[in-house]
């Protein structure tokens, strides 16, 4: 069996240690993230030899379109290291809530860097693998090339640890949330909210279920400004809910958004360390609690 080696981005650097404590025969691998006075790359793959015939996994973190450039350039080469295999682990899709156009002239930017990704060299075995976990919108896996294997994982499943079923109802805030994650979850007492226009505004109602009496916990893949989820948890206490909790693979948060919550009517808030920038940002916060991908991500190494 060949050795199984972790290369990863800076911020990915908590995370890879996490998975190389569940994986004792990993070997971490060593880069270089240094840049030029203009700012471009100067990167560089430290003992370099020892990726030769390995199961190569790289541990990525786009958080930004620099990164994106920063890190493809890393995918890029280690193939040509004469890598076994490469599997590229990209936790959060970075552009998959722009999956679409709409109006002419708008630009699907999660197509343009699944196109990227797709350009990745073949190993020596074949294809590298990219995984995700909870990909906005599944269609988005058809818009890689079939240079790549792709594979859409899901950490929503978390929930059954964390909330079980004879003491939690499930809430999704659309239909599009409970096509994506109910059939994780059988068993569940569910409920479907959905947005309705109220004329010229859009206001949350429930569509199916009856929160009354109940622990809820309102489950999504993303929370980005949390707007939706907020006044998702206020309808479901206004219908008698006795706490709303709410679940969400990837904790976006621009513009800091996640101090709402502080002191919202959500009684707890679980999330993955999928976002490195967010989750240095709560950690520590009462309401917050992060839930490490590093099981899921050592039982793809270890398979």
């Amino acid at each position: 069996m060949a050795k199984q080696i972790l290369y990863y981005c800076p911020q990915m650097a908590d995370l890879a240690q996490k998975i190389k404590a569940l994986c004792p025969d990993l070997i971490l691998g060593d880069i270089s993230w240094n840049f030029f006075p203009d700012g471009f790359p100067n990167f560089r793959i430290n003992h370099v030899a020892q990726a030769k015939n390995t199961d190569a996994t790289f541990l990525a973190s786009m958080d930004s379109p620099a990164e994106v450039f920063n890190q493809l350039s890393l995918i890029y080469a280690l193939p040509k290291y004469l890598v076994k295999s490469l599997k590229v682990i990209l936790p959060f899709y970075p552009t998959g809530t722009m999956e679409r156009v709409e109006t002419q002239g708008e630009i699907a930017t999660a197509m343009s860097l699944a196109r990227m990704l797709s350009a990745t060299p073949m190993t020596q075995t074949g294809p590298a693998q990219i995984i995700i976990y909870d990909i906005h919108a599944l269609q988005e896996q058809f818009y890689f090339s079939d240079q790549v294997l792709v594979r859409l994982e899901t950490a929503a499943d978390h929930i059954i640890g964390l909330f079980p079923k004879d003491e939690y109802d499930l809430a999704f805030p659309d239909d599009g949330a409970y096509k994506r994650f109910a059939r994780y979850f059988p068993g569940y007492t569910k409920i479907i909210c959905q947005k309705v226009r109220d004329g010229t505004k859009r206001i949350i109602q429930i569509k199916e279920g009856n929160p009354r009496g109940k622990k809820v916990v309102i489950i999504d893949d993303l929370i980005m400004s949390g707007g939706t989820l907020l006044e998702c948890a206020q309808k479901l206490l206004d219908a008698g809910a006795l706490e709303v909790l709410a679940y969400a693979t990837h904790p976006v948060f621009p513009d800091n958004s996640w101090e709402k919550f502080i002191s919202s009517n959500i009684a707890k808030v679980a999330i993955t360390d999928s976002c490195p920038k967010t989750v240095a940002a709560v950690k520590g916060q009462p309401k917050f609690q992060i839930i490490s991908l590093a099981q899921k991500i050592a039982n793809i190494l270890t398979e």
